[in-house]
């Protein structure tokens, strides 16, 4: 891949617009995240949603659901949720809920952050390469997918959500991660080609920008809506770029907030 293009980056669109599966993950080992508690201490310790206590019972949850990829379960493990909620909803952080962070847009369960990331790792031996995420929302799906790829750009169309999340990510000084404010639906073409891309909204379709920046041997993980049958309905989508063309699967239903174009 090319080199990336230097940082900090604002995009104006004013113009116009092996891990082995069978394994069973081992958190205790686990290099903890910047601004987390020195490895020293013992991951019991803690109190409240500070305990990684709770948050070992969330990945448990999502083992249960079948989440079974090593590498999403302690990536999950170590980021705190709780961090990117607002104070009156953090008792709810570590619900398997969506839950709202303004300006209309939600953070996603985790159930479905830990099962899309899963779908985009796809039994990778170990980390991505460059990804895309379109729509960063508060940045807590961002920070789980910076401890599982090399690097991450992260593009957000809302001025207010790109600033949330700025704020909330600040404490962890994630080196490999690039929060953009632009457009989504173009992508961000000076980063292709991705080795992943992943969508937190959904449209009528996947836009062909997208598909455009994926590498070849890439792919793509999105909501998409589940066609004229199913007025409303969403589903996830997975699109892989193969040297025989493009391979689409259409999994199960699910819930996202609407894909737009432009910023605000």
């Amino acid at each position: 891949m090319k080199e990336r293009p230097p940082f900090p980056v604002r995009l104006d669109f004013s113009a116009g617009k092996p891990t082995d599966r069978r394994s069973v993950p081992r958190f205790a080992g686990q290099a903890q995240s910047p601004g987390a508690r020195p490895s020293g201490h013992p991951l019991s310790q803690g109190v409240g949603m500070d305990s990684s206590a709770v948050r070992m019972n969330m990945v448990r949850k999502l083992v249960q659901q079948g989440v079974s990829d090593p590498m999403v379960l302690a990536a999950m493990q170590a980021i705190e949720r709780h961090r990117f909620v607002d104070t009156a909803l953090v008792n709810q952080a570590y619900e398997d809920t969506s839950l709202p962070i303004g300006l209309g847009q939600t953070i996603s369960k985790p159930g479905v952050v830990a099962r899309m990331l899963e779908l985009l790792r796809n039994g990778a031996p170990g980390k991505l390469g460059r990804v895309l995420e379109i729509g960063t929302g508060c940045g807590y799906q961002a920070a789980v997918l910076s401890r599982l790829a090399s690097e991450v750009y992260s593009i957000e169309r809302l001025r207010g959500l790109h600033d949330k999340a700025r704020h909330n990510l600040r404490h962890l000084a994630l080196a490999n991660l690039h929060l953009l404010f632009g457009d989504g639906m173009v992508g961000y073409v000076k980063g292709a080609p991705y080795a992943a891309i992943i969508a937190a909204a959904g449209g009528e379709a996947v836009p062909q920008a997208w598909i455009d920046q994926l590498a070849m041997g890439g792919r793509l993980v999105a909501p998409v809506s589940a066609g004229a049958g199913a007025p409303g309905r969403q589903a996830l989508v997975v699109i892989d770029r193969t040297p025989q063309g493009l391979r689409q699967m259409m999994l199960e239903a699910v819930h996202f907030v609407p894909l737009k174009s432009g910023i605000a």
